[in-house]
């Protein structure tokens, strides 16, 4: 009982004990508060700068991987419209359908002899044709409505044997791309809307259409290969285009700067 009492009565000296030991934990003093608040200040600054680098940096990429797409102003690009299939004769009668390149990109060229842009266009495009003959990854495919199969392999051995280049380069009686023959406009203008020629659109390798580009466009250099290899970067340029213009989210990095 009486140990009980003195266990009990060293309970306020404890308590004192305790209260003492509180009262003398050290309080921040006003400069080191006001010096705490500046360090943290300086640690959102540096945040916020490299925050903004970083975005910098990333906007300046997805510019650049952009730029060609831009430049060359496609009438169409998005990710999200699966080109349709289809099958047609080549200039030797072989049957050959879009859907045996899956799993490469697809350059779709839509022309006729009789058009005029498109004979100014052809030579750049039998440029491109033959900076990506050996390539495994990408296919030059162009789909004439000529009526006349005569007239536009005529057109083509006129057009190749008039430019020194090609002239060179091109064997007489062969041509630097697949040519499909669509006289009664079946894929053309039934399956994907062509009325207006030359006209080139973009697949990629999973089957959806990237890009149109209507009208005649330089194919032949380097730039025009950068439009086809940003789309082998996963999205690739992540602009979209709507009757010629940019739109969409990341319309502002086809904006001058």
């Amino acid at each position: 009982m009486n140990t009980e009492k003195k266990r009990r009565a060293k309970s306020p000296a404890q308590g004192q004990v305790g209260e003492a030991e509180q009262a003398e934990r050290p309080q921040l003093s006003k400069k080191q508060l006001v010096n705490m608040v500046i360090q943290l200040g300086f640690i959102a600054l540096a945040f916020v700068a490299i925050f903004g680098f970083v975005r910098a940096a990333r906007n300046d990429q997805l510019r650049s991987l952009c730029s060609a797409t831009c430049s060359f102003g496609p009438s169409y690009a998005g990710r999200n419209l699966k080109a349709p299939d289809f099958t047609l004769p080549d200039l030797d009668g072989k049957q050959v359908s879009l859907s045996e390149f899956k799993g490469r990109t697809v350059i779709l060229n839509f022309w006729a002899s009789w058009c005029e842009p498109c004979r100014e266009e052809m030579p750049a495009l039998a440029r491109l044709g033959l900076m990506l003959k050996d390539r495994k990854d990408v296919v030059l495919l162009t789909i004439t409505t000529d009526e006349d199969l005569g007239a536009a392999k005529d057109t083509l051995a006129t057009l190749f044997a008039a430019d020194e280049e090609l002239k060179e380069k091109v064997p007489k009686g062969t041509f630097p791309f697949v040519v499909l023959l669509d006289p009664e406009l079946k894929v053309v203008t039934e399956k994907f809307g062509t009325t207006k020629y030359p006209e080139t659109w973009v697949i990629d390798d999973e089957g959806f259409i990237r890009a149109r580009f209507d009208g005649a466009r330089d194919w032949g250099g380097a730039r025009a290969l950068s439009v086809f290899k940003a789309m082998e970067r996963g999205p690739g340029c992540l602009v979209d285009f709507n009757e010629g213009k940019a739109v969409g989210r990341y319309a502002e990095l086809c904006a001058p700067e």
